[in-house]
């Protein structure tokens, strides 16, 4: 089945997180066609919702590029985005489709603003990491940014209370796990040792909490929006799980074996689905920023959302909407320089605290 002009295409919407993109696009009555690569994946929902659905591939580009007819706007949620994400940008450039995903994937940033100068010249829209990933924390970068434009030290971090991870987001970390953990210094990305950085950060003021510096995709998203060199962020953590994430590093070399990685993979596929529907609507998530100038100056933001993959449909199809609306210019794109800095106060349950000084 084909659909109506003018849609917003979810492909990989039989996944997690694609459904729920799914299903809000459906809420929100907007043209939304279904996608993904197996048929008996994608009809069943598509029958449900009353949505038109089309099946095909990602190794066939003519079969993809015949896919994307009749849409206004690709809203990409089939990972690991590092596999799946380049032909798709390809199809999107060629057919002049405006390409969103939901990836968090520093290499996947890299790879598309990397295509800047190709999509203004092709008239193409690119922009990655629409969700969770990274639009309250981008936003935070931007805000940041512009209460100390001098800044040279920025610090992002997020937490989750009460939130759980899908299938897909543990698959894509676990093929990522052999590439190791880095921060910024000086623009160029720094290895370190995983789990080797630990701070306590106030995600809610007055409520420490211990933090684990981690590859974050704002790594090359905040560079980007900001121009700051030195950056660091994180994650907060409990003591388990700061444990764990140390236990999960002296594996990291065995993960460098791709059929261990797979029978990993294999297994969340089959033991992890992810939060219901009553962990989605009583979590929430919590990012911190801190800017930092040479001479100790320093300003602290906070944003405060709902929980991580119920955020993600509703900022993601926002974003969808907006580039079928036209908003996005050619060229590949940070959320907060697509859609401006305040872009997320727009989004339903966004709570935003600050830049004030630190």
């Amino acid at each position: 089945m084909t659909g109506s002009a003018g849609a917003i295409l979810v492909y990989g919407a039989n996944g997690y997180t694609g459904e729920l993109c799914a299903r809000e696009a459906r809420t929100r009555g907007l043209a939304t066609i279904l996608a993904g690569r197996r048929r008996e994946a994608i009809e069943p929902l598509a029958a449900e919702l009353g949505l038109p659905w089309r099946a095909f591939g990602l190794d066939e580009p003519a079969a993809l590029r015949a896919g994307l007819d009749g849409a206004a706007a690709l809203l990409h949620c089939a990972g690991p985005f590092s596999a799946t994400s380049r032909p798709m940008v390809d199809a999107c450039l060629e057919r002049r489709v405006p390409y969103l995903d939901i990836t968090g994937e520093i290499e996947v940033f890299e790879a598309i603003f990397r295509r800047d100068a190709e999509a203004k010249a092709r008239g193409g829209a690119l922009l990655p990491g629409a969700g969770f990933d990274v639009v309250p924390s981008d936003a935070l970068a931007a805000r940041l940014k512009e209460a100390l434009p001098d800044a040279v030290r920025l610090e992002l971090g997020f937490a989750s209370v009460g939130g759980s991870w899908s299938r897909g987001t543990l698959v894509t970390a676990i093929e990522g796990a052999p590439k190791g953990s880095w921060v910024r210094r000086g623009g160029r990305y720094v290895p370190i040792r995983p789990a080797s950085l630990v701070r306590t950060i106030e995600f809610e003021r007055g409520r420490p909490r211990a933090a684990v510096a981690i590859p974050w995709g704002d790594l090359a998203t905040a560079f980007r929006t900001t121009g700051i060199p030195d950056l660091t962020t994180w994650a907060g953590v409990g003591r388990r799980q700061l444990r764990a994430l140390r236990a999960l590093a002296l594996l990291r070399p065995a993960l460098a074996l791709a059929p261990l990685r797979r029978a990993l993979q294999a297994l969340v596929r089959w033991r992890v689905t992810g939060p219901d529907e009553a962990t989605r609507t009583a979590a929430r998530c919590l990012f911190w920023g801190r800017a930092e100038a040479v001479d100790g100056r320093a300003v602290e933001a906070r944003i405060a959302t709902p929980e991580g993959y119920h955020f993600t449909a509703t900022a993601a199809v926002e974003c969808a909407r907006r580039a079928v609306a036209g908003e996005l210019s050619p060229g590949a794109w940070t959320p907060s320089l697509a859609l401006g800095p305040r872009f997320v106060d727009t989004l339903p349950g966004v709570v935003a605290d600050g830049p004030h000084d630190a």
